[in-house]
């Protein structure tokens, strides 16, 4: 059952975290989830507000004599990611999460999970309502719209918080501790072209259809090495139209700029004569793929299948472009950290490529820790694609959070991380995007830390967090706040 997950430890942390399991929270429907957030802070008797773009900030007077200690912001994201595995019925807008206990670890059925962030929101929750702790003055933000668009983020204005001190809860791994995040852009991509309405006589129709891969999230998921359901298509595209009179009629793969695509279907024609040929290469590229992702990849499924023949198909020459530009993309990890060695400093993502009524739509995310290296690395991607035509555009930039290895909170975390479990926790800066360095920008004088549980596959119908981990997260916050 489900409803066990309530009855874990620490309870109210895993009870707050099951109730927004209940509540459909996908980045771009915060209607609910921030109307439950409104009545959880008011139901406290504690002042409560949304600004202009619907944080939700919610402010717990400091224990007695606590009062002129230093504000801490508690701060996490309130939307999810929504992907679900294919063969799954599951609306993000309207249905519940089926979390469950596996093991030591709560999942989800065929779903992503939720706890990205979910769990920082449960923490933040169970500290305001838990009236036995010792704290200063706290006050928590939850944040709207982070994993598209970090709208909340960016939406912040300067007088809003009252914080000396920002306690970040969307970090995914225990025992480290986060001073530093890459920054992000959209490189958003197009080709408008008039579709040729001649299909070659006696061409056949056939849907290309690859899933099972494992994706993840194109931040900390990025160096695992795991398959782009993109790259792979079109990897295949070019030979079957090179080889074999393929015509591309329709392409549709990924579908979140910060998800690496998982499944990838393409419609295309090819003369009769040639059908066993293609039954026969899309075997070949499934062997080939299977041997090249083994130990990565386990469940990987390239098919193909006959279906009607469509009414049209892209012109030749922007195929051929489409396909060639793709395959020049770079994708994945593109550099790495000397700072912080086996970090990732730099990476893209080829996230999502679909065509419709006469254009073709890229998306990639391209995310650095160095400024001047994501705009080379947008440079690089500019020119492959304008090369071939297109037409590519900018947007959605956001700065990294610069490290200070010499924060005072850092230095009191360490010290009371150590005294807890008897270990140094690790210092380390994060490929992923967080709300820090877009906060930072609004509160320069803040002093930052990021905090989580083990979190594993999120963005992924893998998602998992570990319940053990939850609990030393929990002491660990409370016992920061207590010598703040």
């Amino acid at each position: 059952m489900s409803a066990e997950i309530k009855d874990l430890s620490p309870k109210q942390v895993w009870g707050y975290f099951y109730d927004l399991t209940r509540i459909p929270r996908p980045t771009g429907c915060m209607g609910e989830v921030t109307r439950f957030m409104v009545s959880f802070g008011k139901s406290l008797g504690l002042e409560t507000s949304c600004d202009e773009v619907g944080n939700v900030l919610i402010r717990k007077p400091a224990t007695l004599g606590r009062e002129n200690r230093k504000t801490v912001t508690l701060q996490a994201h309130l939307d999810m990611v929504p992907q679900k595995n294919a063969a799954v019925e599951h609306d993000f807008e309207k249905d519940p999460i089926d979390a469950y206990i596996d093991g030591d670890w709560v999942t989800a059925r065929e779903t992503t999970l939720g706890a990205d962030d979910g769990m920082g929101v449960a923490l933040a929750m169970a500290v305001l309502a838990d009236g036995t702790l010792e704290h200063g003055p706290i006050e928590a933000l939850f944040t709207v719209d982070e994993e598209q668009s970090m709208d909340g983020a960016f939406g912040l204005k300067p007088n809003f918080l009252k914080g000396d001190i920002l306690l970040n809860c969307d970090s995914e791994k225990e025992g480290e501790l986060f001073v530093g995040c890459a920054g992000g852009v959209d490189m958003n991509i197009s080709f408008q072209f008039k579709e040729d309405t001649y299909v070659p006589e006696g061409d056949v129709a056939v849907k290309i259809s690859l899933t099972g891969l494992r994706g993840g999230h194109s931040g900390v998921d990025i160096h695992l090495g795991r398959a782009n359901a993109n790259k792979l298509m079109f990897r295949f595209l070019k030979e079957a139209v090179r080889d074999y009179g393929v015509r591309l009629s329709s392409v549709k793969g990924g579908s979140l700029r910060n998800a690496i695509p998982r499944e990838a279907f393409a419609i295309v024609t090819i003369p009769g004569d040639n059908v066993e040929a293609l039954w026969e290469l899309v075997a070949d590229y499934q062997d080939m793929y299977r041997e090249e992702y083994a130990g990565v990849e386990e469940r990987i499924a390239f098919t193909a299948e006959m279906v009607d023949l469509p009414k049209t198909l892209i012109p030749e020459e922007i195929q051929d472009d489409l396909i060639n530009a793709i395959e020049g993309c770079q994708n994945g990890v593109i550099s790495m950290l000397n700072d912080f060695p086996g970090t990732v400093e730099s990476s893209s993502n080829l996230a999502i490529v679909r065509t419709s009524n006469e254009l073709i739509e890229i998306n990639i995310l391209v995310r650095s820790s160095s400024e001047s290296r994501k705009y080379a690395v947008c440079s690089s991607l500019e020119s492959v694609f304008a090369l071939a035509g297109a037409k590519v555009e900018e947007s959605g930039a956001y700065n990294g959070w610069q490290p200070d290895i010499h924060s005072p909170i850092l230095r009191l975390m360490r010290s009371t991380y150590k005294d807890l479990f008897g270990k140094e926790p690790e210092v380390k800066v994060m490929h992923a995007g967080l709300e820090c360095g877009i906060i930072q920008g609004a509160y320069p004088n803040m002093d930052m830390v990021s905090i989580g549980p083990d979190l594993e596959h999120p963005h992924s119908p893998d998602e998992r967090v570990n319940i053990h981990s939850v609990q030393k997260v929990w002491d660990f916050l409370v016992a920061t706040l207590e010598r703040i």
